[in-house]
C-alpha cells in the first residue's frame, strides 16, 4: 500500500482576477515532514485551505488516503483523517489544558452529539485525551487555564487538540511563529516526535527550523511553484536564493 496519504495534484485557486495558487502539485508522505515556504503572498495559507477543505479549488484534485476530498467541507475531511492548525491559536482560552484537548476528543466520540452524557464517565474519550496531551509534552499543565500559559505552550496545546482526534496526515500553518528560542526548540522536538506515524505538511518562515526538520521542500513564490525537492537540492537552487532565501543560506 502507498504510503502517500495525501496528494494533490494542479491545484489552483482564483479570486476574480488573482491567482492565489496556480497548478500546485503535493504529495505528503507517512514518516516525512514537507516544509512549504516563500515570502508572504506567496499563496501558503491558501495552498494550507485548499487542502484542508476551508476553501474549495477553482481546478485540480485532492485525495486523501484512497478518497477523492475535492470540495468537500472542512468537517468532513477532518473526520477522515486530517487536522491542521492555523497561524492564529484556536483555542478555548477561559477552559484548562485538559478540558480543551477533551473536548477536541470528545467531538470524535459515538456520544459527541449527546448532550445528556457526562464527559468525565467516556473513558475512550479520556484515553484519547491523555494521549494526545503526553505526546504533546503538557501532562504538567494539564489543569493550568490554557488562557495563562505561555505563547508557546498555547501553540503546543492547540496540536494537542488536533492530536486527540487522531489525524493521520497533519497541516500546521506556522506553528513556531512568536516563540522565542526555548519554545521553538521545544516545538522541533515535537514535530520530531509526531513524524513517525502522521505526513505533516509544514509552512513556516523559521528556515533553521524548516531545514532542521523538512524531508522535502516546496518553494511558492505568486501562487506558483518556482522549486521543489530535497532540502539540499532547494538550498543550491539559484532561482530559490535570487527569489526567496538569500545569500546567507
Amino acid at each position: 500500500m502507498s504510503d502517500v496519504l495525501l496528494s494533490a495534484k494542479q491545484l489552483t485557486k482564483r479570486f476574480g482576477g488573482l491567482v492565489a495558487v496556480n497548478q500546485v502539485s503535493v504529495d505528503l508522505w507517512l514518516g516525512r515532514i514537507h516544509a512549504v515556504i516563500g515570502p508572504n503572498g506567496a499563496g501558503k495559507s491558501t495552498l494550507t485551505n485548499l487542502l484542508s477543505g476551508d476553501i474549495a479549488p477553482s481546478s485540480g484534485s485532492v485525495t486523501l488516503g484512497d478518497t477523492d476530498v475535492t470540495g468537500r467541507g472542512p468537517d468532513r475531511i477532518s473526520r477522515q483523517g486530517l487536522g491542521r492548525s492555523y497561524q492564529k491559536t484556536n483555542i478555548f482560552l477561559p477552559f484548562t489544558v485538559w478540558e480543551n484537548v477533551r473536548l477536541a476528543a470528545q467531538s470524535r466520540g459515538a456520544h459527541a452529539t449527546n448532550l445528556l452524557s457526562r464527559a468525565a464517565s467516556l473513558g475512550d474519550i479520556n484515553a484519547r485525551a491523555e494521549r494526545a496531551l503526553e505526546l504533546a509534552g503538557l501532562q504538567q499543565r494539564r489543569q493550568s487555564i490554557a488562557g495563562t500559559i505561555s505563547h508557546g505552550e498555547q501553540r503546543q496545546l492547540e496540536i494537542a487538540m488536533t492530536l486527540a482526534t487522531e489525524p493521520r496526515v497533519l497541516l500546521l500553518d506556522e506553528p513556531l511563529a512568536g516563540m522565542g528560542v526555548a519554545e521553538a526548540e521545544r516545538m522541533v522536538a515535537l514535530l520530531q516526535r509526531l513524524k513517525s506515524d502522521h505526513a505533516i505538511m509544514l509552512v513556516e518562515h523559521d528556515m533553521d527550523a524548516v531545514f532542521a526538520l523538512a524531508d522535502r521542500l516546496t518553494v511558492m513564490v505568486n501562487g506558483q511553484v518556482i522549486a521543489s525537492g530535497t532540502p539540499p537540492e532547494v538550498r543550491a537552487d539559484a532561482n530559490v536564493q535570487s527569489a526567496y532565501l538569500g545569500e546567507e543560506h
